[in-house]
């Protein structure tokens, strides 16, 4: 058996007992000096491999061969929280190809979906790999597993998690388009309108760190573009960034609407184009209102785009 999960493992009836080159290990009984009630009766294969692998863990050996053995326990059960934390620690003392690790334990991880220790591990080895071109992989083999089971909660954590991770633009560069697409697909589907909630939500979380960071700003109109949602809908968040000082905090935090960072430098030349914009959408008698901020950003807030805003001003008058 390989050090790394096998698609088709070639499995080893003989017990660890049995073993010759396991003889070094004393295994170590659950129930050693305990007399319990109600023992649990496992099968001879699973009780012998983890009365050794409890024997690995207390001699604190880590090789190639407990590798080998963790997989066997987690073949068993999946869901061995100690079998799997041990062979993460084992990979690395070893240093051990973790994308090696990965890709060789897809499809174990496709067959038990709703095991959550299968994600936590691949989410300690994404972490300890620190590489977003791993993580856009990972995302792929996500997008897979969701065709599986397109509402598995354990999977879809695991998607928010890369993303939040990693923040690297080329990994959030297609996010809304793939949710949109299952949501076409189906428009039922509870998970797909959280995570969608979730990208929204994130990028205001951005724009609350860094209100002057036009990068987060440009994100969250692209997806109320792409999602057709108006701008207005966003004008509570926007309002606490076109104030001139940092709002009076409130007995109840509202968290779709995160206030700026204590130190924000307000107010956020970003938020008063929102603004303006949201207000030039609106038309009608809203238009004074794009025109008057525009004027502000000209005269006082940006007046590095002077002849920019002046002509946004010229074009809305003309048009009125």
């Amino acid at each position: 058996m390989s050090a790394v999960f096998d698609d088709e493992p070639d499995v080893d009836d003989v017990l660890y007992a049995d073993r010759p080159e396991w003889a070094d290990i004393v295994p170590v009984p659950q129930y050693e000096g305990v007399n319990p009630l109600a023992p649990i009766f496992y099968s001879a294969e699973y009780k012998d491999a983890t009365d050794y692998f409890r024997g690995i863990v207390k001699a604190g050996e880590m090789s190639p061969r407990v590798l080998e053995l963790t997989e066997r326990i987690i073949r068993m059960n999946p869901a061995h929280y100690s079998a799997w934390q041990y062979r993460y620690r084992t990979l690395l003392a070893l240093d051990a190809p973790l994308e090696d690790e990965l890709r060789r334990m897809d499809a174990f991880a496709l067959d038990f979906l709703k095991t959550y220790q299968v994600w936590h591990h691949r989410r300690l080895l994404l972490a300890a790999l620190r590489a977003p071109r791993a993580a856009a992989a990972e995302l792929a083999f996500v997008a897979r597993a969701l065709e599986r089971d397109a509402k598995n909660y354990h999977t879809w954590s695991y998607r928010q998690w890369l993303l939040a991770h990693f923040d690297a633009p080329a990994l959030w560069a297609g996010e809304r388009a793939w949710v949109e697409g299952l949501l076409a697909h189906d428009v039922r589907n509870n998970s797909a309108w959280h995570h969608r909630f979730f990208v929204l939500a994130f990028a205001r979380e951005k724009i609350a760190l860094a209100p002057g960071n036009a990068s987060a700003w440009n994100y969250l109109r692209g997806v109320l573009e792409h999602t057709q949602t108006p701008f207005a809908a966003l004008a509570p968040f926007v309002r606490l960034y076109t104030a001139p000082t940092l709002p009076v905090p409130g007995d109840v935090l509202d968290l779709e609407n995160p206030p700026p960072a204590a130190g924000a430098q307000l107010p956020s030349v970003h938020a008063l184009e929102f603004s303006a914009d949201m207000y030039e959408r609106e038309g009608g008698a809203e238009m004074g209102k794009a025109v008057e901020i525009w004027r502000a950003l000209a005269d006082e807030h940006d007046t590095t785009r002077k002849k920019y805003w002046e002509f946004r001003i010229k074009e809305a008058l003309q048009a009125s």
